[in-house]
């Protein structure tokens, strides 16, 4: 995305200043209430629930194992707190089937000889336990292919395997958070390349497999071509007995780890031997004593649960009743489940705290709203947005045939927040000159808290989903709005690795973005027309 900066003139400043606290709209954007922003800033700022929020989604329930009892835990918890907040029509959404949920219960790894280390590391998603300690020398066999299965098969029998090559690893010489500067934003505020505006783009510093390569990357993608190999890698070492299978990991190091899966949900797909992460500098230790002749041994004692006894997934779904347009509705919302590594906050336990604070928010501020005002906290996302795509599809339209429901022209705009811990730094438009006028006059008094400009000036339609789960709603026409975030430790430290902590998050950043999130999903309630959208996009050829 980019960014539009927007330079208010001194005259311009001091106008804001005299805006009527009575919402009304006016000509290239809206005038905005101040009062009701005073006293929102009042409630956000010192009567904050956001990181009580999270504690709760992270320290108690996670991680969020998209339909483990932790994440079915945490979303009981999520209504109960909405309900004692005032929001109507509280529930669960049920959509799928997804499959089995899957966690952690058990984890311990060590290197035995020849001299012994505890192995930092955490079991891969939907891979079964050890059943108790399970002691067995270290083979190194890098499975680059289906190809190379020919190479070790009749070897791997009884052994703890390596799957992976040894990963190189680099000093670090840059500070691994990092905040957007003024000439940051500004250049993100430009579109160099107009043929280029739609949606894509590989993990930040993870380069893309070549097709059929089989990679930590790969293992770890929810791309549909991830799920084929994982299968075929899978039956193999399990039809092999190999003990446990071991891999460093696709980014990460000096502690960190960044994985996620290694089996599979489906019931009907293979089910693979145990399979742990490590870190990278452990994983190659065990492949320089292999490479010198050594044979390490190594223990593993896992223990994972899968539940299975409701394949449904779900998504948490609560209300502001509107007041004069009840029908049209505006939403906020962010994913609820996480993966295993650590206990999914800032990847989305920030983005499902900052919602609820949202709307905590504006029902602590008791100011009518015209529209009502949706929360939905969204299950599947990190498969591939099963949650939201089925939300969307179900109650405004399928995109296979764009036959539009009732509800298609009364949904406003949903505003998402995904990008893990950061402030708000800018908004997305869309590619909608005129939404971004009117963000732009939103952004206006508030932005001493840090937010800056549109983001998306020119932007290409959302060509598929991915990514996200506004790009669900852009994806069939509607408002799907993202925010433009500060990135922190995201992609460097906190996206699925096991440093998603809490303590990786910062308290005024959510409580800015629950802010920011509130005063938007408040001006879009309130004024007196829906937001533009850009026209309808046409069906998918079959």
């Amino acid at each position: 995305m980019h960014l539009l900066r927007w330079k208010l003139t001194a005259a311009a400043c001091a106008a804001v200043l005299l805006i009527s606290s009575a919402p009304a709209q006016g000509q290239g954007g809206d005038k905005v209430d101040l009062a009701t922003l005073t006293q929102l800033k009042h409630e956000a700022f010192q009567h904050s629930q956001v990181m009580e929020n999270l504690y709760y989604m992270s320290e108690v329930y996670g991680p969020r194992v998209n339909n483990s009892r932790n994440h079915r835990a945490a979303a009981e918890w999520a209504m109960q707190q909405m309900k004692a907040w005032g929001l109507q029509n509280v529930h669960l959404e049920k959509w799928g089937p997804f499959g089995y949920g899957w966690q952690i219960k058990k984890y311990y790894g060590a290197l035995e000889t020849p001299a012994y280390a505890s192995l930092i590391g955490f079991p891969l998603a939907w891979t079964p336990g050890t059943n108790g300690p399970v002691t067995a020398d270290a083979v190194l066999a890098p499975l680059h292919s289906e190809e190379g299965f020919a190479k070790y098969r009749g070897k791997l029998k009884g052994k703890i395997v390596l799957i992976f090559d040894p990963r190189e690893l680099a000093m670090h010489t840059e500070a691994e958070a990092h905040r957007l500067t003024d000439a940051e934003i500004e250049e993100r505020t430009k579109t160099p390349d107009p043929s280029r505006t739609g949606f894509g783009g590989a993990r930040p510093g993870v380069a893309a497999p070549r097709p059929g390569e089989f990679t930590p990357a790969t293992l770890s993608t929810a791309a549909p071509t991830g799920r084929i190999l994982r299968n075929k890698v899978n039956a193999f070492l399990k039809e092999e007995g190999v003990l446990v299978a071991l891999t460093p990991g696709y980014n990460g190091d000096g502690g960190t780890i960044f994985a996620s899966y290694g089996g599979s949900q489906d019931p009907k797909d293979p089910v693979g031997p145990p399979m742990a992460a490590i870190t990278p500098e452990q994983y190659n230790r065990i492949c320089r004593l292999l490479q010198h002749g050594n044979t390490p041994k190594l223990t593993f004692d896992i223990e994972t649960e899968y539940q299975k006894d409701d394949l449904m997934g779900f998504n948490v779904i609560g209300e502001i009743p509107g007041t004069t347009k009840a029908d049209e509705v505006v939403m906020v919302g962010g994913h609820f489940d996480s993966w295993q590594g650590g206990t999914g906050a800032t990847d989305n336990g920030t983005g499902s705290s900052v919602a609820m604070e949202a709307v905590r928010i504006l029902a602590a501020s008791h100011k009518p709203m015209a529209r009502t005002v949706r929360v939905a906290l969204w299950g599947g996302e990190e498969e591939g947005l099963y949650g939201s795509l089925a939300y969307v599809q179900q109650h405004f339209a399928p995109r296979d045939t764009m036959k539009k429901t009732p509800e298609y022209d009364k949904l406003d705009v949903y505003f998402n927040d995904d990008s893990g811990s950061g402030k708000f730094r800018g908004v997305s438009a869309l590619g909608n000159a005129e939404l971004a006028s009117i963000f732009n006059s939103w952004i206006a008094p508030v932005k001493d808290l840090g937010i800056e400009s549109v983001v998306g000036l020119t932007a290409g339609p959302t060509t598929e989903p991915g990514g996200t789960d506004s790009t669900s709603f852009s994806w069939i026409g509607l408002d799907g709005i993202g925010f433009m975030q500060d990135g922190l430790e995201y992609g460097s430290r906190t996206h699925h690795s096991n440093m998603d902590l809490y303590d990786r998050v910062q308290k005024g950043d959510v409580m800015q973005g629950a802010l920011l999130e509130a005063w938007f999903a408040y001006n879009a309630a309130t004024r007196q027309e829906m937001l533009p959208r850009i026209d309808t996009p046409e069906p998918l050829k079959k």
